[in-house]
């Protein structure tokens, strides 16, 4: 119950003009209907009732939300293949990278945050926004500078992570059976991101849009013509219910058909980039505080030295 009345979420505020034309409408109908004025035409009723046109009006409303519905689900399987691969490609990195020299962990964290920036850089990408400071705190100045000058931040971030990890293969501190598992998990990411491109720039046919939009303009203008015989002062209230009905499942089409914004139905980006980023600093502080702690016990097991025995 507490779910049904619940307004966040709801397309009730996006179909509401609608819904008020219709009623205004009814309300119209049922003062001319009161008055004695005949307004009830038999080419309406024709209309409503007909079995062909209710057809129609009903497998357009299902396609046009199962194809929204495949459009959402394709989006969320694509940053489901996206944070899997940033949490695996992490965690190799992490721990299949040797490390010969001490800036090496440097290395790996900034590497790691790359990581991070690439997720966060595809959501900008796909809401059509610009680097904000999200972004910035996990690159370097001269990065940045590298970033706004090219197109598509996600595609560069991930080369200067495909360039980390030649260089550890080419310094020998990687196999080239691990490099070549890495750069698939690096593929596999830009691979999802041109799915969520795809479907980004792959609305509904704009003749389905504008001819279901036409029949459901016809079907709520014409219904109280056809019920005000009937229902008389009910036919304002009927009327709100059914374009409520069909209105809102007709909306939630057209809301959910883009899944990457920032409205309530849409995809929750912004919470898989901070788990991911939260993934990510958890794998880095753990292990830097399981090593300093490995350094501790090797300096506390070193002998140390003693003028015991030394020669007089």
């Amino acid at each position: 119950m507490q779910l049904a009345l619940q307004w966040r979420g709801s397309v009730a505020s996006k179909i509401f003009p609608g819904i008020l034309l219709c009623g205004g409408l009814g309300v119209v109908v049922s003062l001319f209907d009161y008055f004695g004025f005949s307004v009830s035409w038999k080419g309406f009723d024709i209309l409503i009732t007909n079995v062909s046109y209710n057809l129609v009006l009903g497998l357009l409303l299902v396609f046009r939300t199962n194809s929204a519905y495949a459009s959402y689900w394709e989006g969320r399987k694509g940053w489901g293949t996206i944070t899997a691969s940033i949490r695996s490609l992490g965690h190799l990195i992490w721990v299949a990278i040797a490390e010969a020299e001490p800036k090496d962990r440097e290395g790996k964290v900034s590497a790691l945050r790359l990581l991070v920036a690439c997720a966060i850089a595809i959501k900008l990408q796909l809401r059509q926004q610009p680097i904000n400071s999200e972004l910035e705190v996990l690159i370097t100045q001269e990065q940045l500078l590298h970033l706004k000058a090219v197109k598509s931040t996600s595609l560069q971030l991930a080369v200067w992570v495909g360039d980390y990890l030649q260089q550890q293969y080419n310094r020998k501190l990687v196999s080239v059976n691990q490099l070549t598992a890495m750069n698939g998990l690096v593929n596999d990411m830009l691979g999802s991101l041109t799915t969520c491109e795809r479907i980004l720039s792959t609305p509904i046919p704009l003749a389905y849009a504008i001819y279901l939009k036409r029949l459901l303009l016809i079907y709520c203008i014409s219904l109280p013509f056809q019920v005000v015989n009937t229902l008389h002062w009910w036919t304002s209230p009927i009327v709100v219910i059914l374009s409520f009905v069909l209105l809102g499942v007709e909306e939630i089409g057209t809301e959910i058909e883009n899944p990457f914004g920032d409205d309530a139905n849409d995809l929750p980006l912004d919470e898989i980039c901070a788990t991911i980023s939260q993934d990510i600093e958890d794998l880095i502080r753990v292990n830097s505080q399981k090593q300093l702690s490995i350094n501790n016990t090797e300096l506390e097991l070193t002998p140390h030295s003693s003028s015991v025995g030394l020669p007089n």
